[in-house]
């Protein structure tokens, strides 16, 4: 028997659902209109038992959705998450799923032996339900047609022929009418607003200070919709499932400024100014604006439901941090999320990126320029065991501190329940030397990787270095060339930290900065309190003797790391294990 059907299965939501009745012991069939390729590496990826489920290819945009006649007779409960969601859409390519497809569903649906219930998706902008009061057009958008584009017309056109269709054929029905969903792989809608926050390119916040966007955490939303089915009560029901404490936007959007240690902006601009201005001028798609309103919405329903099968929304502030932090560390989409945890923290007065394990790790690891904690990717894949990887202040990720780089890493590595081994690349071995020096009690040994100060000043990197920051807008092609590496997701993750505003001039202070105390370290670097071994790339030699051992990786230039990841874990495994 198969318990559950969701169309649509391979998107945002519908993935996520699937995983969530598979998660409850349902038999489920997920129905996709291409190859079931993504969404299964997606399960696969998210630790999701998938012996429960069935594929079937669907099209419901075709009457009797592409799918055999007698095929799938004792399904349950259907979920129809499919929809055509983007702006620009053509509208004839719109209304073939949103409306279209949602008819072939619902009589699909009537045409099987046991259903009990068909869960549809429409929206909290566009549903023409009834309010708690039993008020006809709760939620619905009061824009005018003409102004509303081709999805959310569609969208509204879908919600009332579904609901005529459904009485008309007896079609047990429930309407979720879900907010803006936030979670790992939401990349459009709010997501561009908050990528313009952090590329420095958000100018002003746009509506006023009633502008109410709401949201609805991804987990929430599916453990809703799976139990939606259970209740007989919520047959013939709409469901406004969204957030009433989300802030209104532009506290929403300080809060994620705060979060990620970007500078929010200062101004608002008007809807109806939004309206009139050129596109060119302020960036919004026109058929957004029709979301930045200061209306409210009837969510009784949904509160009541949620509290009665014990589901619990979390708290919004903390799902939106989580959510930031996913879309920093994927560039907004671009690439996969790190297998280990990650995102922002507070380390000293900085918003510090830190990725790896925050409490008890074996290994500390700090980066160089131009550089960010991603560089240390592969080489802690291949750790004997956990280690923690930082982006310094003011460079990748992290915001700028007004303090020293010393007093952050003492911060750093204050709260940690180990005495991990310290290593340093390049730049950062400088605040690593100084911080083994006065608290040799919290490392077990430091690991230098070519550090800067047992280098030449004049070095000819260095000058290119500098000749190439300086170009604000250099591709990562281009940076991987110049610092002889090949290009890869470290290098890819460099050259955006250099787009973002301040980045280059950042990276090219700490560069001066570093040539400044080359005496002093390596006066320091005699008599260390604890053991201190020095890598170095086998074409990038120091400059000047060391009285450590110095181990040297074959082949290997200026950033073994990124060149030779295998060599630089085995050699730091061996100094963890010899100091511990």
């Amino acid at each position: 028997m198969t318990d559950s059907i969701v169309f649509g299965a391979a998107g945002f939501i519908g993935r996520a659902l699937v995983a969530e009745l598979l998660g409850r012991g349902r038999h489920v069939a997920a129905a996709v209109r291409g190859s079931a390729g993504p969404l299964l590496s997606w399960l696969r990826a998210s630790g999701t038992d998938t012996g429960r489920l069935t594929v079937v290819t669907a099209d419901i945009t075709r009457p009797g959705l592409g799918l055999p006649p007698d095929g799938l007779r004792d399904v349950r409960d259907v979920y129809n998450c499919a929809a055509r969601f983007a702006f620009g859409l053509d509208p004839d390519e719109a209304r073939a799923v949103n409306v279209t497809g949602a008819l072939n569903v619902l009589d699909w649906t009537a045409s099987r032996d046991s259903v009990r219930r068909l869960v549809h998706l429409s929206g909290y902008r566009v549903s023409a339900g009834k309010d708690n009061a039993g008020k006809d057009g709760a939620g619905k958008n009061t824009d005018s047609p003409g102004r509303l584009g081709a999805y959310e017309s569609s969208k509204r056109e879908g919600d009332t022929a579904v609901r005529g269709r459904a009485a008309e054929l007896g079609v047990p029905l429930t309407i979720a009418n879900p907010a803006t969903v936030i979670g790992p792989g939401q990349f459009i809608g709010l997501a561009s607003m908050v990528g313009d926050l952090w590329r420095g390119s958000l100018r002003a916040v746009p509506g006023n200070a009633r502008t109410f966007l709401p949201v609805v955490a991804l987990d929430h939303l599916t453990r809703f919709l799976a139990t939606v089915p259970e209740d007989p009560e919520a047959a013939g029901q709409d469901y406004w499932v969204l957030d009433d404490d989300t802030p209104e936007l532009p506290e929403l959007v300080a809060l994620l400024a705060r979060h990620t240690g970007t500078r929010p902006p200062r101004g608002r601009v008007p809807v109806p100014l939004l309206r009139v201005l050129p596109r060119r001028i302020t960036r919004a798609d026109p058929e957004t604006l029709s979301f930045l309103s200061a209306d409210r919405y009837p969510t009784r329903s949904a509160t009541s439901f949620a509290r009665a099968h014990g589901l619990r929304m979390p708290p919004v502030d903390e799902a939106l941090r989580s959510w930031a932090d996913h879309l920093v560390a994927t560039r907004f989409g671009a690439t996969g999320a790190p297998a280990r945890p990650h995102g922002f923290h507070q380390v000293a007065d900085s918003r510090t990126w830190l990725v790896g394990e925050r409490h008890r790790p074996d290994h500390v690891l700090l980066h160089g320029l131009p550089l960010d904690a991603d560089s240390w990717t592969e080489v802690a894949g291949r750790l004997g065991g956990p280690a923690l990887a930082a982006d310094l202040p003011g460079l990748g990720r992290s915001s700028a501190s007004d303090g020293a780089t010393d007093a952050w890493l003492a911060e750093l590595i204050r709260p940690l329940a180990t005495r991990p081994l310290l290593t340093a690349h390049s730049l950062a071995c400088g605040p690593a030397l100084r911080y083994v020096r006065r608290h040799p009690d919290r490392v077990r040994g430091l690991v230098l990787i070519a550090p800067a100060f047992l280098r030449e000043p004049s070095d000819r990197r260095s000058h290119l270095w500098l000749r190439t920051f300086a170009l604000r807008r250099i591709a990562a092609a281009d940076l991987a060339r110049a610092l002889d590496v090949p290009p890869g997701p470290a290098i890819d993750s460099a050259a955006a930290a250099l787009h973002r505003p301040r980045g280059a001039a950042r990276v090219l202070a700490a560069l001066r900065t570093a040539e400044t105390d080359r005496t002093s370290l390596c006066h320091e670097l005699r008599d260390m309190p604890v053991p201190v071994t020095l890598v170095a790339g086998e074409a990038d030699p120091l400059a000047h003797p060391s009285p450590h051992p110095v181990l040297t990786v074959p082949g290997a230039g200026h950033y073994p790391q990124l060149t030779h990841p295998e060599a630089v874990a085995r050699i730091l495994d061996e100094r963890c294990r010899a100091a511990a």
